[in-house]
């Protein structure tokens, strides 16, 4: 999974290269167009287009039969009937589609978080420093030590919590650049990464995940820890990423979703795709 996830990062660092030191708002508008041009594509060619078409003119036709027939409570009721029916037979023909491009999507939205879900630490900005601990490990009996290089301040002594099994650290962002905490545990050491300032838009990994595979799957940033290792997780919560729109602050999830429906839609019928 760990050479998986870095094959995709690759690949998404690489479509985003060239809009790093830009607004976040135009890599965001270029992914979300190209989401929709790739929902088009599997729409087209893993659904029933005649029969989403039929569908949608017997739902039309009948939806003329309400209004053409509003006397008669007989004709209103098969009519109302018939349009169930349409919609029931839209929603199959839709449902093959959806299904595929799931795993495409996931991925995508997997990959966007990395890159619009957090901002860098600026200078003086905290964060908390988080190890969660294996099930069944105590952290009043773990002894785990931070070594911060030079731009990173270790301000507090560990917050053992043992109901978590988590042990915490405040930490302050001194001055600009990616850094790696390292962290020991007896005779082990792991590092966690920590981005303060820098360019505009920026892989930030929240979570370096262990060696359970659906971390690995949601945390993609990060190497996993070693199997070996006591340690759930390694946590630094960066700051929530918001982009600013006339005066709001959007999360890039709403964003995107907006953006790609609305790019679909809009290019349907250059592509010539029934919906």
């Amino acid at each position: 999974m760990a050479t998986f996830n870095a094959v995709i990062g690759s690949l998404f660092g690489l479509a985003v290269l060239p809009f790093r030191a830009m607004n976040p708002w135009l890599a965001m508008i270029v992914i979300s167009v190209l989401t929709g041009l790739l929902m088009l594509a599997v729409f087209r060619w893993t659904s029933n287009q005649e029969g989403i078409h039929r569908a949608k003119e017997a739902i039309k036709a009948h939806l003329l039969e309400l209004r053409l027939y509003k006397d008669s409570m007989a004709q209103q009721m098969r009519s109302q009937g018939r349009i169930l029916a349409a919609n029931g037979r839209y929603i199959l023909h839709a449902l093959r589609p959806m299904l595929v491009m799931i795993v495409p999507v996931m991925l995508i939205l997997i990959q966007l978080n990395l890159w619009f879900g957090s901002r860098p630490l600026a200078p003086g900005e905290t964060a908390i420093l988080k190890v969660k601990l294996a099930a069944g490990r105590s952290p009043l009996a773990s002894d785990i030590s931070v070594d911060a290089p030079a731009g990173i301040i270790v301000e507090t002594l560990p917050l053992r919590i043992e109901e978590e099994r988590e042990i915490d650290w405040r930490l302050r962002a001194a001055a600009p650049g990616v850094y790696d905490l390292t962290l020991k545990a007896g005779s082990d050491s792991f590092t966690k990464s920590v981005r303060v300032g820098g360019s505009l838009l920026a892989p930030i990994s929240n979570v370096r995940p262990g060696p359970s595979f659906l971390d690995q799957v949601f945390n993609p940033g990060e190497k996993p820890l070693p199997r070996a290792l006591a340690v759930e997780s390694v946590e630094v919560d960066h700051p929530e990423r918001r982009l600013p729109l006339l005066g709001l602050r959007l999360h890039w999830l709403i964003a995107y979703f907006a953006l790609s429906i609305v790019f679909g839609f809009a290019l349907k019928g250059v592509f010539k795709v029934e919906i």
